[in-house]
């Protein structure tokens, strides 16, 4: 009868039958979930406090199979309730991201743009939550926009964000190794446990396709291009090296870059090297037009060089 008790099965931390069950070191068994959520704040088990730090740079989270079959042997509606919330939850963080209109979880740190490399170090355990979800749900996304110092708010401009890599540290934080994706702004803010979200509306470049503002448009990518060129090589060797190490070499041009949703990826690296304001930056992130980029680039530019030639 022993085995029978619904209450010898129930997680210490939500204390509802145990889902996805994993057994720490010291051996204690809680939701895989769960733990995760207290790990995400300590490295010590949440009843005995041995700690886990190995438990977590190993990342052992295999379930405990055995645990899962008792479960299901004998209490079978309340694991099929479980698993029913799960899949919701699931659903529901899957469903994050999806159409042009979506809302998405948003990472209040920095400026990111697209196609442009960006390294993370997550450490709070607010974000620590919202890159597991977004690994679970498979979509590996988020937004980021830049905090604004009026409050918590964060600004109306932002760029999605692919996890490529996660690498994790025995204390739980880790590395995150992400790529821009597409631009957006924001339309409304929310909150879900924890951390930020937003609906958001993805933004992509219009272009008068007539033949003559087309090569007009045409013209002046190549001009700005070459003024880049210029600009690198007018840099002094230790601050071009600099660049470099952080974010690169300047990005070959593409096929028929007039045509991308966002614009060149290369028009993209100068903007995040550019010396410039961030509001200056956001605000050239927000625009929807190749031509006004490129403009707003090549008079930065046209600045930069004049000050590195009175030098």
């Amino acid at each position: 009868m022993a085995l029978r008790e619904k209450e010898d099965f129930e997680c210490t931390l939500c204390y509802r039958i145990l889902f996805l069950p994993v057994t720490t070191p010291c051996g204690h068994v809680f939701c895989r979930h769960c733990l995760d959520r207290c790990l995400d704040h300590t490295t010590v088990c949440p009843l005995c406090k041995t700690s886990l730090s190995e438990y977590l740079a190993e990342r052992r989270q295999a379930v405990t199979e055995a645990i899962v079959e008792i479960i299901q042997a004998y209490f079978p509606q309340d694991f099929a309730e479980r698993q029913q919330q799960h899949e919701q939850d699931l659903a529901e963080l899957s469903r994050m991201g999806a159409g042009d209109q979506q809302e998405v979880p948003i990472f209040v740190c920095t400026l990111s743009f697209p196609k442009m490399v960006c390294p993370l170090h997550i450490f709070e355990p607010r974000y620590r939550l919202m890159i597991r979800q977004c690994m679970e749900a498979g979509t590996r996304q988020f937004g980021m926009c830049v905090s604004l110092q009026e409050g918590d708010s964060f600004s109306e401009y932002g760029c999605m964000l692919e996890i490529r890599d996660v690498q994790y540290f025995p204390d739980g934080r880790s590395v995150v190794d992400t790529v821009g994706g597409r631009r957006f702004k924001v339309i409304s803010r929310g909150m879900r446990n924890g951390y930020d979200t937003a609906k958001v509306e993805l933004l992509s470049d219009y272009i008068d396709e007539t033949p003559e503002a087309l090569t007009a448009l045409q013209k002046l990518h190549n001009s700005v291009r070459q003024d880049s060129e210029k600009w690198m090589d007018m840099l002094p060797s230790g601050h071009k090296a600099k660049i470099q190490q952080h974010m690169g070499p300047l990005p070959n041009m593409e096929v028929n870059p007039l045509s991308l949703t966002d614009g060149p990826a290369w028009l993209w690296w100068l903007i995040s090297v550019l010396p410039l304001d961030p509001k200056a930056k956001l605000s050239i992130l927000a625009m929807c037009s190749l031509k006004d980029r490129l403009n707003a680039c090549k008079r930065v530019l046209q600045y930069v060089m004049r000050k590195c030639k009175s030098k």
